[in-house]
């Protein structure tokens, strides 16, 4: 039986009355609506986003629940620029707080509880379309991939210091890649005579040795994606940080969080159904994007969405 449902639109989320970034439709928004809609009576509500982006999520649910105080980080230096043009009122009337770092360190940020909670893991549309960011393969830019300018080694330095067996170890565990062996040697072959430095480079020769094996599927996708989770720790990050995310809920509280990568989505499933005293996913299954929202942003096909629930009668306690 598939571990998958889709959600169909509902009343509550009318997307009409928001304005959403002109390079950035939020993914699977509708159905985050909806799965704060339990909360449209409350007075008085606060709201997490740990991954800003271009603010898609956060202007819908400040559209939607004019009572929401929200705070919002992004390690992305310009999203948080973007954030302070797009949200300046918000942010003079103290609706909002702006935080520029990791939700790694949402622990040590002491913010408090939430009622609403939201990750929206991977790469926004601005940083895959900016070539300079080096995410993708279809722009030529340099081998970066770091989210967070300021911080961590990039990918080029991985490409061209990693052994060969620490090579083929990231992309069979990140990148699910059975066997990467001959790109791999075909990397560590070619950095002596010259180190790669761009997407372009490092793609063709992805492209040259390991082929198109499916139609619309570049050779490269599952190798890049792997540099990129590496290169941001994303993993590790996510399996440290949630349950702290989950234990500063407010009784009765939602986390909701959409995953990219099989690996991203099986950490998320296996934390929201540890702790049952805690809590518990508000569907047994993931949610899927609707179709008509595939058809519209073919960025959303590989989305998954689970809404953990804080249970009600618990009391909060310090985390």
């Amino acid at each position: 039986m598939s571990d998958d449902i889709a959600i169909s639109e509902t009343p509550f989320a009318d997307l009409t009355k928001v304005e959403f970034s002109a390079d950035h439709y939020p993914v699977m928004v509708t159905d985050v609506l909806e799965s704060f809609s339990v909360f449209r009576e409350k007075k008085a509500l606060r709201y997490f986003d740990g991954t800003f982006g271009r603010g898609g999520h956060l202007r819908a649910v400040l559209v939607h629940f004019p009572q929401a105080k929200a705070v919002a980080m992004d390690q992305d230096l310009r999203a948080i620029e973007a954030c302070k043009v797009m949200f300046k009122t918000e942010v003079e009337a103290e609706r909002i707080r702006i935080i520029h770092g990791n939700f790694s360190e949402f622990k040590e940020k002491n913010f408090g509880s939430f009622d609403m909670m939201l990750l929206d893991l991977g790469v926004s549309s601005p940083q895959l379309d900016n070539a300079e960011r080096g995410f993708s393969f279809y722009h030529d830019g340099p081998l970066d991939m770091r989210m967070n300018q300021n911080q961590g080694i990039t990918a080029e330095y991985i490409v061209n210091t990693a052994s060969e067996q620490e090579l083929n170890d990231l992309f069979k565990v990140y990148g699910e890649i059975h066997r990467p062996f001959r790109v791999v040697r075909a990397i560590v072959h070619d950095r002596k005579t010259k180190a790669f430095q761009s997407t372009k480079e490092l793609a063709g020769l992805i492209e040259r040795v390991d082929g198109w094996r499916h139609k619309g599927h570049h050779p490269a996708t599952q190798y890049f994606m792997a540099l990129r989770l590496r290169v941001n720790s994303e993993l590790e990050v996510l399996q440290s940080t949630l349950p702290e995310m989950m234990r500063a809920l407010t009784p009765g509280g939602r986390l909701a969080v959409i995953s990219f990568h099989s690996l991203e989505d099986r950490i998320v499933k296996n934390l929201f159904k540890h702790d049952k005293q805690l809590g518990q996913q508000t569907h047994k299954k993931v949610i899927l994007p609707a179709q008509e929202e595939c058809d519209k942003n073919p960025r959303s096909r590989s989305a998954k969405l689970r809404v953990f629930e804080r249970n009600v009668q618990d009391e909060l306690k310090e985390f």
